[in-house]
């Protein structure tokens, strides 16, 4: 795959097809219009490309403040990009000049007379340019005028519920992961590095590994406990996950994300780690004393193990 970062490095060919957007979360709404994108390049003979832009939008125009969740890193979406048969991504500096561009004016400038353009392939919801006040239907305008034809894909749906990378939003706050599993085609993940923790767990009998986030914008799920797969040194295992604060022990602002991991006993500090989540099994809870707490544990590796026992990673 080829990463563009300025329309200088970017070769003009009337040939492209391609699609634009954030595609936070890759879910399979994206993925549809991805694969229209592949299929529609190869159709021509031409070159598949994705527009998306670096940072989030809303770091730029957003609310001063606002707190950025996002569903997928920069290289959780490229690497998916890849899969999905993308060949070239150009990525748009998101800069406060930027975000004044007209949609004309942006698709003047940047794919027009810069990438150059045989066709453009977008959600019926998609919006672009200043105030994000430009939708498809202008876009459908502006190629009858210049020439390039342009397609708009229905919202598709799961369970009667529109996918959109705000509903997953909106899902892992309720820490609905089952439901945003099956959005995205894939478990929700997210990617770290091993750190020490106050090494309670181990204390309990059940060793933790505290993971800290690479991208702190990451959108964690509600806390609670969770069904987990762990993966790390190339192999995959059980796990069960605890997102919260350790309120038997202490009040705290601090949210850890900490799992013990099933059948394994290795030092792993230092080590990047990816979790997939599999299911929420309960809210967090504050014992009265140790005891109690252990107990629990136990009867959550029971109910974990039973989830994984015959469970098969959906990608």
């Amino acid at each position: 795959m080829i990463i563009y970062r300025s329309l200088e490095e970017i070769a003009h060919n009337k040939k492209t097809v391609l699609s634009i957007g954030m595609f936070d979360g890759v879910h399979r709404a994206h993925q549809k219009i991805i694969a229209m994108v592949v299929d529609a390049a190869k159709a021509i003979d031409g070159r598949n490309m994705l527009v998306t832009f670096d940072p989030h939008p809303k770091e730029i125009v957003g609310n001063p403040g606002s707190k950025i969740e996002i569903l997928s890193t920069f290289d959780e979406k490229i690497k998916l990009f890849e899969k999905y048969g993308i060949r070239e991504v150009f990525v748009i500096p998101f800069t406060h000049e930027f975000s004044q561009l007209s949609l004309v004016q942006f698709y003047k400038k940047y794919i027009i007379d810069g990438v150059g353009i045989a066709k453009v392939i977008e959600g019926n919801n998609h919006h672009l340019g200043h105030d994000r006040k430009g939708n498809v239907q202008q876009v459908a305008e502006l190629g009858k005028k210049m020439n390039f034809s342009v397609e708009s894909v229905s919202i598709i749906a799961e369970e009667n519920t529109n996918i959109s990378s705000s509903e997953i939003r909106h899902m892992l706050h309720d820490g609905n992961v089952q439901f945003v599993n099956k959005m995205l085609g894939r478990e929700y993940s997210f990617s770290g590095i091993v750190v020490r923790g106050h090494g309670r767990g181990k204390k309990l009998g059940y060793p933790t590994a505290n993971i800290d986030l690479d991208d702190k914008k990451k959108l964690i799920p509600k806390i609670g406990v969770y069904a987990v797969k762990f993966f790390v040194r190339n192999a995959w295992y059980d796990g069960m996950m605890s997102i919260g604060h350790n309120p038997t022990f202490h009040e705290s602002h601090e949210r850890t994300t900490e799992v013990n991991i099933f059948d394994f006993d290795e030092d792993i500090y230092g080590e990047n780690v990816t979790v997939k989540c599999i299911e929420r099994t309960r809210d967090e809870k504050k014992f009265n004393a140790i005891e109690e707490l252990i107990q629990e544990m136990g009867h959550d590796k029971i109910t974990i193990q039973k989830i994984l026992k015959h469970y098969k990673l959906l990608s």
